[in-house]
């Protein structure tokens, strides 16, 4: 027994289907949080897709959440989205009464100010720009790792009804970034746990413009998947909540949304209609009364998400030309996709030879991603390829690109 214990500790082995629910049960701790395998009775709560009831039970399930990921629960990482969570938590956040806030704190938890505030945000904004250099792959668990360890206490801690709201809006932010980088790295169903934990949060935080965001955020996840309607119903639930203080910028954010989501389902008119609505909302934009975080949504973002339309919605020619002018150069993630989506509609346009060297384009700029939608998006892109012994262009392309990482990663999709 000895033996075997040491072996536990020292990751050489992991307690089995008998060993493991007894150590939960010695150590009063779900199968989660020792990085188990196997679920526990206390587990079964983690892996449904809920909406938390309450500011004390949303920061309960979080703590778990990021313990369990931290310790690698694969249960809960390889989880699947739950399609009725989408339209809850919706609902719940569109009709939530008035803000409300945790219980009183114990006397002996830490004490919380603007300070600790400030370096959750710091902190978070870092990994924004590894996620956005480097994809969700590279720093995921340094992220969870970051929340876990020194943010959940915070939220447990001492400090006025202001600096809490300060500080759920920041944490809810830096959750939206765990749900990004999840998504990214395709742990659908983890993503969208995230998702509805920084919509809670934000929700106790009275942040409404972020809460909107989340949703977008809900949306963008559901149109990849495949859930359409869903992710239209998300959209536009983003902009009925927020509408009282919605800025122009996330207006147009969200209807691009809705669009991408209109298109995969062949309504045309309607996409371009939400299009249109985009294009005339951030035309009036003012950045100066802008969030912060979603000053990224530029002339070159909308032109990326009306490319991804107009190919769902067989236009080539209006693809390339909003493709062509969708790089931002200053994102390197969303640069490849607009550069995917690009060669993808020239693809379609019957320009076989453009499209495999826009292909190679995106292939050198993805060099440095670690990203499984990346992949994604390459592995769609390689299904319309015709045969290579059938296109000397298709040949040289899988010759050049043949030591690329994303390309070595798609051959598995």
């Amino acid at each position: 027994m000895k033996r075997r214990i040491a072996s536990w500790e020292n990751s050489h082995s992991v307690p089995d289907d008998f060993y493991g629910p007894l150590l939960s049960e010695a150590l009063c701790a779900g199968a989660a949080e020792l990085g188990l395998s196997s679920i526990g009775a206390g587990d079964t709560s983690l892996l449904e897709a809920g909406y938390p009831t309450s500011p004390d039970a949303a920061i309960e399930s979080v703590g778990r959440l990021w313990r369990a990921d931290l310790n690698g629960y694969e249960p809960l990482v390889q989880a699947e989205p739950a399609e009725p969570a989408w339209n809850e938590a919706s609902l719940r956040w569109l009709v939530a009464p008035e803000p409300s806030f945790p219980a009183a704190q114990a006397r002996d938890a830490v004490r919380v100010g603007l300070a600790d505030v400030a370096t959750v945000k710091t902190t978070a904004d870092l990994f924004a720009q590894l996620d956005d250099r480097f994809g969700g792959d590279h720093a995921r668990h340094a992220v969870i790792q970051f929340l876990s360890r020194d943010v959940a206490p915070l939220l447990s801690g001492q400090c006025t009804e202001a600096i809490g709201r300060a500080l759920f809006s920041t944490v809810a932010e830096a959750t939206l970034l765990a749900g990004w980088m999840s998504y990214d790295a395709c742990h659908h169903g983890l993503a969208q746990r995230y998702f509805l934990q920084a919509l809670r949060l934000a929700q106790d935080a009275n942040d409404r413009r972020l809460a909107g965001s989340i949703l977008s955020a809900m949306s963008h996840q559901a149109t990849f998947l495949g859930y359409y309607t869903q992710a239209a119903t998300l959209a536009r639930a983003a902009l009925m909540g927020i509408s009282p203080v919605a800025t122009p910028t996330l207006r147009a954010q969200f209807h691009a949304m809705e669009a991408r989501a209109l298109a995969r389902t062949g309504d045309r008119r309607a996409c371009e209609l939400a299009l249109a609505a985009a294009t005339q909302a951030l035309e009036s934009r003012n950045s100066d009364d802008e969030p912060e975080w979603i000053t990224y949504f530029d002339e070159s973002e909308l032109a990326a998400e009306a490319a991804h339309c107009f190919r769902d919605v067989n236009s080539a020619r209006q693809a390339v030309e909003h493709g062509q002018n969708a790089r931002s150069g200053s994102h390197v993630r969303s640069d490849f996709f607009a550069t995917m989506v690009l060669a993808d509609a020239h693809l379609h346009a019957g320009d076989l030879n453009e499209a495999c060297r826009v292909a190679l384009v995106a292939l050198d700029l993805g060099e440095q991603l670690k990203s499984s939608r990346c992949a994604s998006y390459l592995a769609e892109f390689r299904q319309h390829l015709p045969r290579a012994e059938d296109s000397s262009a298709v040949r040289e392309l899988q010759e050049q690109a043949a030591e690329h990482r994303l390309w070595i990663a798609s051959d598995a999709l």
